[in-house]
């Protein structure tokens, strides 16, 4: 009675509803598991393999890059986008910000003249202090035998002089630029030590694409369960073939199709059923939160106050900061010049220029380190970030946000094929039995 009612074998409907039920689930397990596999955990988590660390230097090169196994010997996993740190910061780098600019440009758009007016607000209150100590530390006698309108008027010729002089100081940085900041190792740096902003970049920019990705393996794995049901009945092949093997295919497919809706194609295709990349389509919307997060996490005033103050090349910025400030203690003394080097002698002379220009220089980090003037400033910067981004052809624009994580794709189709073998034999295990009936 039921068969007549219905039009099916009761095992056609068993499989039928259960058949696209697993494929559906899995294929949203695949795509929500692989999302995780991107981003967690920060750190890698294993357990020591016997054996493995002796083996680990005679292993591809390949294998040994994987998230999977450490030098150490331990076997785990940490999330590809952060274990990939160092990788993916030196591509966004060459794929990204490289496109929206030279260094020589972000430093401009930092506004070296304001950075100027800055370093004068700070030095003006300081600076009558930094001359008396120097002045006390290196020729107390002199100093306290000169008249106080005398002293005054030093202190005052410093005063006048001490915008223009920083004013030069921020010129002269912006004229080597170039050579003082390595904006990619600063990146690289930066984002080896704070791997979660590495995740932000792609769970805040691409969170709409991600929800979409992880729902699609529901909306895609669904539909191929009823295929599979075709498939088992239009070739009489064993259930122990086609599900296992079906499985594999659309856990490697959903994650394939998934990821080419997010970013393919650049341009809109008449043929493509969703016409045109999911990410492009929300290029000015994405433009403004790349924007931001570069303008108030990376190129900041802070983080290149540090790295030009610390980082690799410092030595060179120090060079550059020796050279421009030594002469400022000629033009604070002005006409005072000659016969206050004539009574302490062309070396002690050589002493105080040196000492002046070491504490003017100690003004520097607190300048840069400033929240207010760098949360001012960040605004400048974000907008130059929109507008060049805003001005990006399609290509350019998936490239730059796609480069960092497109070597290791290849992990989420595996992933999804081992999850799609291991729900087909599942659902042998649970039906099995119902299943072999119809081939009997």
């Amino acid at each position: 009675m039921l068969d007549s009612l219905l039009g099916f074998h009761p095992t056609i409907l068993l499989e039928l509803i259960t058949i696209p039920l697993f494929t559906g689930v899995i294929g949203y397990i695949t795509n929500w598991t692989g999302i995780l596999m991107l981003f967690k955990p920060l750190r890698f988590h294993g357990f020591r393999v016997p054996g493995l660390k002796w083996l680990f230097p005679y292993l591809p090169k390949r294998i040994q890059v994987l998230p999977l196994l450490q030098y150490d010997g331990r076997m785990g996993w940490q999330g590809i986008v952060p274990s990939r740190a160092d990788k993916m910061a030196s591509i966004a780098v060459d794929k990204g910000l490289s496109k929206l600019g030279s260094v020589a440009d972000f430093y401009r758009e930092l506004e070296p003249d304001e950075l100027a007016a800055h370093l004068t607000d700070m030095a003006q209150s300081q600076i009558r202090e930094i001359v008396e100590d120097i002045a006390q530390r290196e020729h107390p006698q002199l100093w306290y035998n000169l008249p106080v309108q005398v002293r005054e008027l030093v202190h005052e010729r410093v005063r006048e002089q001490l915008p223009e002089i920083l004013k030069e100081l921020t010129d002269e940085l912006g004229s080597n630029i170039e050579q003082l900041l390595d904006v990619k190792q600063m990146v690289i740096r930066y984002f080896q030590s704070r791997p979660q902003l590495l995740n932000t970049v792609f769970q805040v920019l691409g969170a709409k694409e991600l929800r979409f990705m992880q729902n699609f393996g529901f909306y895609f794995g669904a539909p191929m369960g009823v295929v599979l049901v075709g498939v088992l009945h239009l070739t009489h092949w064993s259930p122990l073939v086609v599900l296992p093997i079906g499985g594999v295919i659309i856990g490697w497919v959903v994650n394939w199709i998934g990821l080419n809706m997010i970013f393919e194609p650049a341009y809109p295709k008449w043929w493509c059923p969703w016409r045109q990349g999911l990410l492009i389509k929300r290029q000015p919307e994405i433009t403004e939160g790349y924007a931001e997060l570069v303008a108030t996490q990376i190129i900041t005033i802070a983080n290149v106050g540090d790295e030009l103050l610390n980082g690799p090349r410092s030595d060179r910025t120090m060079q550059v900061l020796e050279d421009t400030l030594r002469p400022a203690t000629d033009r604070a003394l002005g006409p005072m010049r000659g016969a206050f080097k004539f009574m302490i002698g062309s070396r002690d002379y050589a002493t105080l220029q040196t000492r002046f220009a070491d504490e003017a220089k100690s003004l520097a980090p607190a300048a840069f380190a400033d929240p207010g003037f760098n949360a001012q400033q960040s605004k400048q910067v974000s907008r130059y970030i929109a507008r060049q981004m805003a001005a990006l052809k399609p290509p350019d624009f998936v490239d730059m946000l796609r480069a960092a994580i497109k070597q290791d794709e290849w992990l989420l189709f595996v992933h999804g094929g081992v999850l799609g073998l291991i729900a087909g034999y599942a659902h042998l295990l649970i039906f099995g039995t119902e299943v072999a009936n119809v081939w009997l």
